[in-house]
Formats: structure tokens, C-alpha cells, sequence
């Protein structure tokens, strides 16, 4: 129905141009009107009512104004002006038809280009107001959170952070987070934000300085945040106090060092016999050789190539002596725990030398299988020591308990595992243990001797755990049981 009402447009334009140009002939040309009515065919009606026009126009004035009138014969009529006539006529209905189009097309991109604004309009008020919620949830939070740009530069502060660190809201945004805080890193700076690129993540501990120069150790979680093409744009940094936890940890760490040296003392208590033993050895032979030396020198002709080697021999033997006096004093010695390399094959062969007199009372042989060329691990040389001593004791306890008949022995071994970490095992022959007690035997206090506090596994454990290690024992065939532990070689343990 719309088509016909254009046509009729076309019809009814062109009727109205034939009327008022008959009417003013003798006043206006017969032209003008009728390219207005080929116009407006065109623009509101189209391409076809636009030609519809063209032919109409040319027909009526063909018939109607040009002479001989009322005739659509070409004869003598000005056939020139005719075809110039339409040739004009259809350039502008065409002209009016494309720019019709152009409109239309203009509008309708308009209309299109509004209506996505409202769209983003509307999003940007949503991802705004979304944005609000967000940042007045992370203003409920005891938490400390800021984000902050590529260049540390703060962009948003909570209300957590200003709490902690005593610095508004306006008084941080367009500071420099790591200057205002003044962070102490774990890690260069710059190894930091190479794993946070890497990753997209960080995770640590933090020392930073508040407003009143009080410092506080919080948590830190980075978490990286990037734009549509994957660039990095802002860092999300979300902090926990855990100032009391840490000192709670040192006071826990001071205790246990503590009890670790109680438990050193009381195991060297045991050892009495065996360590007065051992000094009392190179003392003897100090002793012998000195009286030896007085021979040799009071007689009628000096020998003093025999003195010579008497005195080599009480140097020899002062030095043993002193060894074993360091070796004791080193155990009972209260010192800060250190981090350096140690050789555990030294340590044991150290051990051995002090539990020797004490495997010979018991009669129990000791027996080594040390592997060559043992990785090194980094921790305490002293914390170490007393857990293979404490293992060894343990061992000997329990096989001066043996009524079973199975030989009287007593073996370490060191190696290295399929994850290049270093293990020792300290097997015996003695009762063996509980299977239900396999786990129970390093809880604190619990203890299978008569006169023992149950002290001595559950620090070996505490310590082997802080050096990264782990510490378990297990039943021996045929007889006895077998307690192990691993420790990270030293490059791992330094990481």
C-alpha cells in the first residue's frame, strides 16, 4: 500500500505542475515545476516514482505546452528541447534519489552510532557502579588493599590501608607505594617483578615503616592486572598484619632452641661414662709418654730421638683430647641457630667417636656405610649433630634391651635419593616398636622408657622440619626399627 501512495505522489506532483504552470504560462517558464514535482517524487517516493515522474513531465509538457498542443506527434515540435528536458529530468531525479539514500544511509548510521553510545553509556554507568561496589567492599575489609600503577604510583587506597599505616586515602593516591611504606623486600625488586610478569602472581613477607615509624610485617599477595591486549596496566597489592604471628614464631623458635639445648645437655649426661672414657684415653697416653720423655732424657747418655717421638706423641694425643673437648663444648654450647653447609658424613663419623665407648659397654657393634661424595646441606651443624647423636642413643637403648638373641648392631647409612635429596638411616636390632606407635614416638612426652621424658624424637623432628627435612621411622627386618631422615641438599635449602 505504501508503494501505490508513492506513485500516486508522482502522479499527483506532476498533475499539480501541469496546473500551475497552464495557469502562469504568460508569467514563468513551463519548465521549473516540473523538474519541483520530479524532486519530490523522487526524494519521498524513490528511483521508481522519481522515473514515474520524468515520463509524466515529459508527456505533459509534450502534450499541454508545447506547440502543436494536444498532439504527442514529434513532427514540428522542438525536439531538442525536449530531450534536454528529460535528460535534465532524470539527472535529478537521480540526484534527488542518491541523496535521498545518503540521508537515509546518514541517518540510520546516526541512529546506529546513538544508540551504541547509549549502550556504552550504559555500560561504562554499570562497570562504574560496579567499580563503586567493589571499592566500598573493599573498604568493609580489615585488609590492607591498594592498586597501583606499572610505575608503583598508588591509584586506590582502602580504608584498611589508611587504618594500618596512618596515611589517608588522599594522601597516598599519586604516591609511590614501596616509598611512602618503605617496604624491606625478601628478593631484589627487580627478580620481584620479573616472577609477578612471569606469573601474573607474588606471594611473601613485607616489612613496611607506618606513619608513626612503627614497622609491621604483613603477608603480601600481588596479583598483576592487564588490559584487553594482554599489556600490563596495575598491580592489585593486598596485605595482612602478621606482626604478633612472627613474634609469636620467635618466641615458639627461642623455646624450642631451648629444649633443644636442655635435650643436647641431658643426652651428653648420659654419655658420661663414655665421654670420660674418651678423654680419659688421650690424657693416659699424655701421661705414658710424658714419663717415657723423662727416661729418655735422665739417662746416662739422652736419647733424644726417642724423646723427640715421645713428646710428637703427647702432642699427638693433647690434640685428641682437645677434640674431644671442643666436640662437647660445641654440644652444650647455647648459640643462635646458623645456616651454613654441613657435611652430615662428618657428623656422623664425629657421633660415632662419641658414642663409641658407650656401643662397647653394650656391646654392641656400630657400623657405617657412608656414601662418597655426599651432597652437602645447608642448616645448624649443631641441631644436626644432636639428632643423629639422639638417633644413635635411641639405637643403643634399645639393643641393651634385646632379649631376642639377634646380633648387637648398630648401622648408618647415608645417600642420596631419586630427588637428589640427602637421606640418612639409623637401623638397630633392638625390641623394634609398636606399629600403632610408629607415629606417636615424636609427639612430645611420650616416651617406651621407664626414666625418659619423650623429648628428645619430638625436637629431632621439630628440627629436621625446619631444615626443610622430614623424619620417620619404620619396623627393621628381622628385628628392630629403622629411622630415617631426609634433608634438601644445599643449593635447594639456600633457595
Amino acid at each position: 500500500m505504501r508503494q501505490v501512495w508513492r506513485y500516486v505522489l508522482a502522479v499527483v506532483s506532476v498533475a499539480a505542475a501541469l496546473f500551475i504552470t497552464s495557469a502562469l504560462e504568460q508569467y514563468t517558464d513551463i519548465t521549473p515545476l516540473f523538474y519541483a514535482a520530479i524532486v519530490v517524487s523522487a526524494w519521498f517516493g524513490g528511483r521508481g516514482p522519481g522515473l514515474l515522474a520524468v515520463v509524466l513531465s515529459e508527456l505533459a509538457i509534450d502534450y499541454y505546452l508545447v506547440e502543436p498542443y494536444y498532439s504527442l506527434g514529434l513532427g514540428p515540435k522542438p525536439i531538442s528541447f525536449l530531450v534536454v528536458f528529460g535528460l535534465l529530468a532524470l539527472l535529478t531525479s537521480w540526484m534527488s534519489t542518491r541523496r535521498r539514500s545518503a540521508e537515509e544511509a546518514l541517518r540510520e548510521a546516526r541512529d546506529e552510532l546513538e544508540m551504541r553510545v547509549q549502550e556504552r553509556t550504559a555500560e561504562l554507568r554499570q562497570a562504574n557502579e560496579t567499580l563503586r561496589e567493589r571499592a566500598n567492599l573493599l573498604d568493609l575489609t580489615h585488609d590492607t588493599v591498594f592498586v597501583r600503577d606499572m610505575n608503583d604510583v598508588i591509584m586506590f587506597w582502602n580504608r584498611g590501608a589508611e587504618e594500618r599505616y596512618g596515611w589517608s586515602r588522599e594522601e597516598a593516591i599519586g604516591q609511590v607505594s614501596h616509598v611512602i611504606n618503605k617496604t624491606a623486600f625478601p628478593a631484589p625488586l627487580s627478580e620481584i617483578k620479573a616472577e609477578l610478569t612471569r606469573t601474573g602472581r607474588w606471594e611473601g613477607e613485607l616489612l613496611h615503616t607506618r606513619r608513626d615509624g612503627s614497622v609491621v610485617t604483613v603477608a603480601s599477595r600481588w596479583a598483576l592486572q592487564r588490559d584487553e591486549h594482554g599489556n600490563p596496566v596495575a598491580v592489585l597489592e593486598t596485605n595482612n598484619d602478621i606482626t604478633e604471628r612472627k613474634r609469636a614464631e620467635e618466641a615458639l623458635q627461642k623455646v624450642q632452641t631451648e629444649l633443644a639445648h636442655v635435650s643436647r645437655v641431658m643426652t651428653l649426661g648420659e654419655l658420661t661414662a663414655s665421654i670420660a672414657h674418651e678423654v680419659n684415653q688421650p690424657l693416659a697416653a699424655i701421661v705414658t709418654n710424658g714419663n717415657a720423655t723423662l727416661r729418655w732424657l735422665g739417662g746416662v747418655t739422652p736419647n733424644f730421638a726417642e724423646a723427640r717421638q715421645a713428646v710428637e706423641r703427647i702432642i699427638k694425643d693433647s690434640y685428641r683430647a682437645s677434640a674431644v673437648i671442643s666436640r662437647i663444648r660445641t654440644l652444650v654450647k647455647k648459640t643462635p641457630p646458623r645456616n651454613d653447609l654441613v657435611d652430615l658424613n662428618e657428623l656422623i663419623v664425629e657421633v660415632f667417636a662419641l658414642a663409641q665407648n658407650e656401643a662397647r659397654r653394650n656391646r654392641v657393634f656400630l657400623k657405617q656405610q657412608l656414601k662418597h661424595d655426599l651432597p652437602q646441606v645447608r642448616g645448624d651443624r649443631v641441631q644436626l649433630q644432636q639428632v643423629i647423636l639422639n638417633l644413635i642413643i635411641n639405637g643403643l637403648e634399645a639393643i641393651a634391651k634385646n632379649k631376642n638373641g639377634a646380633p648387637r648392631e648398630l648401622s648408618i647409612r647415608s645417600e642420596s635419593d631419586d630427588a637428589d635429596n640427602v637421606v640418612i638411616a639409623v637401623s638397630d636390632s633392638g625390641e623394634g616398636l609398636d606399629t600403632a606407635n610408629l607415629e606417636r614416638v615424636f609427639d612430645a612426652f611420650f616416651t617406651t622408657k621407664p626414666d625418659g621424658m619423650g623429648m628428645g624424637l619430638a625436637i629431632s623432628r621439630t628440627i629436621i622440619e625446619s631444615h626443610g627435612g622430614k623424619l620417620w621411622a619404620t619396623a627393621n627386618s628381622p628385628h628392630g626399627a629403622v629411622f630415617q631422615f631426609t634433608l634438601p641438599t644445599g643449593a635447594e635449602s639456600a633457595s
